[in-house]
C-alpha cells in the first residue's frame, strides 16, 4: 500500500504542471540568479569598479606620486563632476572637497579621496615629506564594500609612493664626496649605514574615513532596506488581489459583467485603482510602522514619500493586472507571479543590494522596475535629496504602468470574443 501511495503522489506530480515547475524548475532559475550575482565577483572581467573622485587641496610630492598610482588601478574609475565616467582612468580632474562631498551625497560616485592639509596639531605619519598631506576617504556607507575596498587600495598607494621618495633620497644621500669622506677619516661603507640609519622609513599613513550620510543617521540599516522588503511585498499582495479577475472569469461572473454597461476599459481600471488605494496604504502603513518603532524619517520626507509611493503602487497594480489578463487560472497565476517577482526582487536589489551585483547584472536590474522604486527611495530616505532630484525615477514607474495596463488591456481582449 506504501508503493501505491507513493505512485499515485507521482502520478498527481507528473500531471500537475505548475507543481512540477515549482519543485523542479524554481530552485535551478533561483539558483541561477544568485550564482551570477555572486559568483561574477570572481572574474576580475566583471567585478564592477569603485567609482571615485580625488581632491588633491594639498598638493605635495608625494600626493602626485599616491594619485598616479592610484590612476593606475584598474579597480577604480574616477569621475568629476564634468564627465560622470572619464574613459581614460588617467584623465580624471582633481575636484574641490565641496564637489566630491556632493558627488557622494548624490550617489554619483561610492567614495572620495581628499588629500587634506596637514595638522599640526598631529605627528603625521606620511614621512619623510615634510608638509604631505593627510588623506581622508568620504564614503557613503550605502555601499559598506567601497569603502573598505577603496581604503587599502589608497593605504598601499601612499605607501608605495612613500617608499619610493625614501628610497630616492636615500640613494641621493649616498653619493658622498671624496673631501667629506677623507676629512672626517669616515670610510664610504660606514658612512652609506650611518645615513641609511638617519632616513626615516615609510609607516603606514594616517587616513581618515568620513561618512557624508550614514554617519548622521540613528539607524542607518533600516532607512537602506525598509523600501526593498516593501516593494517586494507590494507586488506580492497587488499579484494575489487581482486573482479575483480570474475567479470572475472562472465563475462566469465577468460574461455577467460585460453584459451590462460596464466595459472591459472600466474593469480594469475600476481595479486598477483600488488596488493603487491598497498599494499605497500598506506603504504608508509599513513606513508609519518603521518610522514609529525604528526611527525612519518620515516627516521629513514626506512629499517625496507620497510622490514615489503613489506612482510606485500604481505601477505594481497595472504589473499584477498583466500578469492575471495573462493567466488561465488563479493556479497558474500564483505560480508565475511567484517566479516572476522573486527574480525581479533578486535582480532589482530588494534581496541583494545591488552594489554587490557585477555591472552587467546591475544593467539587467533596471529592466525591473523594483530598482527604479529603491534607487528613488534611497534618494528621498537615504541620500535626502529633494523630489526634484527624483523625477528620473517616477518617470520610468509612470511609464512602466502605463505600458503595463495597455498590455493588461491587450492580454483581456480573449475574455470579450469568448
Amino acid at each position: 500500500m506504501i508503493w501505491t501511495v507513493i505512485q499515485t503522489s507521482w502520478r498527481r506530480l507528473r500531471n500537475n504542471r505548475a507543481e512540477l515547475i515549482l519543485t523542479f524548475i524554481v530552485p535551478m532559475v533561483f539558483f541561477s540568479i544568485f550564482a551570477l550575482i555572486f559568483g561574477s565577483r570572481d572574474s576580475s572581467s566583471t567585478t564592477p569598479k569603485i567609482k571615485v573622485a580625488i581632491s588633491n587641496e594639498w598638493p605635495s610630492e608625494l600626493s602626485d606620486r599616491a594619485i598616479l598610482l592610484l590612476q593606475e588601478q584598474k579597480s577604480l574609475r574616477f569621475t568629476d563632476r564634468a564627465s560622470q565616467s572619464s574613459p581614460n582612468p588617467s584623465g580624471a580632474k582633481s575636484v574641490t572637497r565641496a564637489s566630491a562631498e556632493d558627488l557622494v551625497r548624490r550617489g554619483m560616485i561610492s567614495a572620495a579621496i581628499v588629500f587634506t592639509k596637514p595638522n599640526s596639531a598631529k605627528p603625521s605619519l606620511i614621512m619623510p615629506m615634510d608638509g604631505a598631506a593627510e588623506v581622508e576617504i568620504l564614503t557613503d556607507s550605502f555601499d559598506q564594500v567601497a569603502s573598505q575596498v577603496l581604503t587599502a587600495v589608497v593605504q598601499k598607494a601612499v605607501m608605495t609612493a612613500n617608499a619610493e621618495m625614501t628610497k630616492a633620497k636615500a640613494k641621493a644621500s649616498h653619493s658622498v664626496p671624496a673631501t667629506v669622506v677623507g676629512d672626517n677619516g669616515v670610510s664610504p661603507a660606514s658612512y652609506s649605514t650611518i645615513v641609511s640609519q638617519t632616513v626615516t622609513m615609510p609607516q603606514p599613513p594616517t587616513i581618515a574615513t568620513v561618512d557624508i550620510i550614514g554617519g548622521k543617521k540613528t539607524n542607518p540599516v533600516i532607512a537602506m532596506y525598509a523600501a526593498g522588503i516593501a516593494v517586494m511585498f507590494l507586488l506580492f499582495s497587488a499579484t494575489t488581489a487581482s486573482g479575483s479577475l480570474l475567479e470572475e472569469r472562472e465563475n462566469s461572473t465577468l460574461d455577467r459583467l460585460l453584459c451590462s454597461r460596464l466595459t472591459m476599459d472600466q474593469l480594469l481600471l475600476g481595479k486598477w485603482a483600488f488596488l493603487t488605494i491598497i498599494g499605497s496604504l500598506q506603504m504608508t502603513l509599513m513606513f508609519l510602522w518603521g518610522a514609529v518603532v525604528f526611527g525612519i524619517d518620515l516627516q521629513h520626507h514626506i512629499e517625496g514619500f507620497i510622490a514615489l509611493t503613489l506612482v510606485t503602487a500604481g505601477a505594481s497594480s497595472s504589473f499584477a493586472l498583466m500578469l492575471a489578463a495573462l493567466c488561465k487560472s488563479r493556479m497558474q497565476l500564483g505560480w508565475v507571479s511567484t517566479i516572476v517577482i522573486l527574480a525581479m526582487s533578486a535582480l532589482g536589489g530588494s534581496m541583494v543590494p545591488r552594489y554587490l551585483m557585477s555591472e552587467s547584472i546591475q544593467k539587467v536590474g533596471l529592466w525591473t522596475f523594483n530598482a527604479w522604486a529603491l534607487d528613488g527611495y534611497n534618494k528621498i530616505f537615504w541620500r535626502e535629496l529633494p523630489l526634484q532630484d527624483v523625477g528620473l525615477e517616477l518617470a520610468v514607474l509612470t511609464a512602466s504602468g502605463f505600458v503595463f495596463i495597455v498590455a493588461a488591456r491587450a492580454f483581456a481582449i480573449r475574455w470579450e470574443r469568448s
